[in-house]
């Protein structure tokens, strides 16, 4: 549990998150719709019920001297970074304004003007991507960090554990994150782990471990603060961040492999609502206020949907463009 308090900042710290967390979700439940419809192809993996995550994580950065990295769960780490809500659903829809011009589709997110250097289709793939980056931030003295997530089903790739032992070596100015959603694809993280503690692990590498409740945003926001100092200072950081997902692995999921019972449970601890629901304790945020975020994050996602239907294919030379030979 965190040990800060929302006094500790300002309000509109706590308002700007709340928003982009709700922005995320109603980016997300819109994405399941237009996936139903068919107007969405490819992949396509939610982000719902982990909004607490990426938010937390990227406010605690720079993103003028920072960069953030992550796998195909990509959509509301993208958003937490600024990308515009309509090139991120204009990709979805797989059109030239999209983020990637409509080549990468959901899992290949990217914006490099915004520091975001991209979902990765391929398990882990990022994570030596991402240690790269730091390592050239440390060579350049940037003073800049970088935040790479992945899902808990990566952990036990082994350029994760390569890209820890050199990260400490070379002491680098990265942070690592696990979003523990508890299911890789469909197995319980727990029966595929030596040592189900993740943070544990960090010691065999001599690296700063944390543990936060994925679900609260306050702790995210704090552990985020203490691992980015860490990392600024050449002491790499790993995360463990506990959350969960309320939809399948992908839309294609049935879920077979968990209760209804077990998802409605996590949904009375949403990070949303608990941040809300902080914020009128403290006489922070009016059930007006609240309404007003809501629209807002409806009004954008709604434009952002009409957007990305009226915007063009791309172009058959395009499957050129950004190709090296």
């Amino acid at each position: 549990m965190s040990s800060i308090s929302l006094n500790d900042y300002p309000k509109d710290t706590w308002l700007r998150m709340l928003k982009t967390m709700q922005l995320i979700r109603t980016f997300e439940e819109k994405a399941g719709q237009m996936y139903g419809l068919r107007k969405i192809g490819g992949f396509c993996h939610l982000y719902t019920g982990q909004e607490a995550v990426a938010t937390g994580m990227i406010s605690a950065l720079d993103l003028e001297k920072d960069y953030v990295l992550t796998a195909y769960r990509d959509h509301g780490h993208a958003l937490a970074c600024g990308i515009d809500p309509k090139a991120a659903m204009a990709e979805l829809f797989g059109k030239v304004t999209g983020v990637s011009r409509g080549k990468g589709g959901s899992m290949h997110f990217f914006d490099a003007k915004r520091h975001f250097l991209g979902g990765n289709g391929i398990v882990g793939a990022q994570i030596p991507v991402a240690t790269g980056v730091a390592y050239a931030q440390h060579y350049q003295k940037t003073g800049g960090v970088t935040l790479c997530f992945f899902g808990d089903g990566a952990f036990h790739q082994g350029a994760l554990h390569e890209s820890f032992n050199l990260a400490r070596i070379w002491n680098l100015p990265i942070v690592y994150v696990v979003e523990n959603n508890q299911w890789g694809m469909g197995t319980n993280w727990k029966k595929v782990s030596a040592n189900p503690d993740f943070a544990e692990t960090a010691k065999a590498y001599s690296m700063k471990g944390y543990v936060c409740d994925g679900l609260d945003i306050l702790d995210v926001y704090q552990t985020a603060q203490e691992a980015v100092a860490s990392a600024r200072n050449g002491e790499p950081a790993f995360i463990e961040a506990r959350t969960y997902r309320y939809k399948g692995h992908s839309m294609s999921d049935p879920q077979k492999y968990r209760t209804r019972e077990e998802v409605d449970a996590y949904k009375q601890r949403d990070a949303i609502l608990l941040l809300k629901s902080r914020l009128e304790a403290a006489n922070m945020l009016s059930q007006e206020d609240w309404d007003t975020i809501v629209a807002l994050c409806e009004t954008a996602v709604d434009e952002a949907v009409s957007f990305a239907e009226k915007s063009p294919e791309p172009a058959p030379g395009e499957l050129f463009t950004d190709i090296f030979a």
